[in-house]
């Protein structure tokens, strides 16, 4: 087993004091090595501390303490996705602009969809509904402040936007509460994405039960070239209107 030890920067926040779950994720997803893999979430991580991670038997990953960890990573045999045509760019940025007008009660300074979030410090996953189709989308140009040597976004930050359209999604056309957690992600990269580049992100809902709620994010270039796609299980806050 390697063990190393990460420290996560406080930029990279979702909710107050605890790191943002795509960027875990994806963080996770590159130590494993797999093309498709499945992350839990099983505890809060912490900002601007050491954290252990360690590649385990079969491909796998995990961060914190062996006994307890904080998140998982499994390789898996990839994304079994039914994906939408992507709304156009105009539509794509209709939706970001009705976003940034009025975003949704409870949000929060997170680096995927903080609405005051700069593009120098956040993935700006501004999602809101399309009209006439069953999803949200947004549409975003990562900026070169992101970006590694080579002028692609690092693939944690790929990972990032594959998380909050999902919670978008869940609150725009389901159930989903204010407050809720992504309990899952499951994520596969297709194509680099570049900085100074026009991307759409949607999503759209899969399915809901009592406090559970799933959805399905996908990336895609301005032309409707898919980068990325995944899918993620979020759940309420427990005491939610809706729980069960």
């Amino acid at each position: 087993m390697t063990t190393d030890v990460i420290v996560v920067p406080p930029l990279y926040s979702g909710y107050p004091g605890v790191a943002f779950g795509g960027y875990v994720a994806g963080v996770l997803a590159q130590r494993s090595g797999a093309k498709a893999v499945r992350v839990d979430f099983r505890g809060p991580v912490p900002l601007g501390s050491g954290v252990r991670i360690a590649v385990t038997g079969g491909g796998g990953a995990e961060l914190g303490e062996s006994v307890k960890p904080l998140a998982t990573a499994v390789p898996v045999d990839g994304v079994s996705l039914d994906v939408p045509e992507a709304p156009s760019w105009d539509e794509a940025l209709a939706a970001a602009e009705a976003y940034r007008a009025d975003p949704p009660p409870g949000s929060v300074d997170c680096f995927g969809c903080g609405p005051d979030r700069t593009p120098e410090r956040g993935l700006r996953q501004h999602c809101a509904p399309v009209p006439g189709r069953d999803l949200v989308a947004t549409a975003w140009v990562p900026s070169p402040a992101l970006a590694g040597d080579d002028g692609t976004l690092p693939a944690e930050l790929v990972w990032g936007a594959l998380d909050c359209p999902g919670n978008a999604a869940g609150r725009a056309l389901g159930t989903q509460q204010a407050g809720s957690v992504t309990a899952a992600l499951t994520g596969t990269l297709l194509r680099p994405v570049t900085a100074g580049e026009r991307y759409i992100s949607y999503a759209w809902l899969l399915s809901e039960s009592g406090r559970k709620h799933t959805m399905a994010v996908a990336v895609s270039t301005a032309n409707g070239e898919l980068c990325a796609v995944s899918q993620a299980l979020w759940l309420d806050p427990r005491g939610a209107a809706t729980g069960a």
